[in-house]
């Protein structure tokens, strides 16, 4: 079992216990007076979030059996030994300054509740997201 496994073992782990005391703090801990018995939203809340991290754990520990050692498995690995490559990064790019825009405007539809912003910032979203995606695929002319 390797470091990734147990990292979310040990997330459910904390996540049963809290539930544990989550029940008992509701159940036994009457203070408001009228409102008695479970309160099922944090109940279900935290019995989702512990199958969740039983689920990836679970998944990182049957795959984890299946690949080499990994550089941060192994005890004497140096920084050099995790380098590889992590992909291109465009200096000069706008649209992510775009899609940050785009995002502030739909948030602040959202938090308003104006429909008319929420499509425009999904709009705006979409074409950042797309021209962000096609900025090497287009030609020199086209930007």
């Amino acid at each position: 079992m390797r470091s990734s496994s147990k990292v979310f073992y040990s997330i459910a782990t904390y996540l049963i216990v809290s539930l544990v005391v989550y029940i008992l703090g509701v159940n036994l801990v009457q203070d408001d007076g009228y409102l008695y018995g479970p309160e099922w939203v944090g109940f279900v809340g935290l019995v989702l979030a512990t199958l969740l991290c039983l689920m990836l754990g679970g998944y990182l520990h049957f795959t984890d059996s299946r690949v080499d050692v990994a550089p941060e498995d192994w005890e004497e690995a140096e920084t050099e030994d995790g380098q590889g490559i992590l992909g291109f990064f465009s200096p000069h790019s706008i649209w992510p300054l775009a899609m940050t825009g785009a995002i502030a405007i739909l948030g602040l539809g959202v938090i308003f509740v104006y429909y008319w912003m929420i499509a425009l910032g999904a709009a705006m979203l979409v074409w950042a997201v797309t021209m962000l995606s096609l900025q090497y695929g287009l030609p020199k002319e086209k930007h």
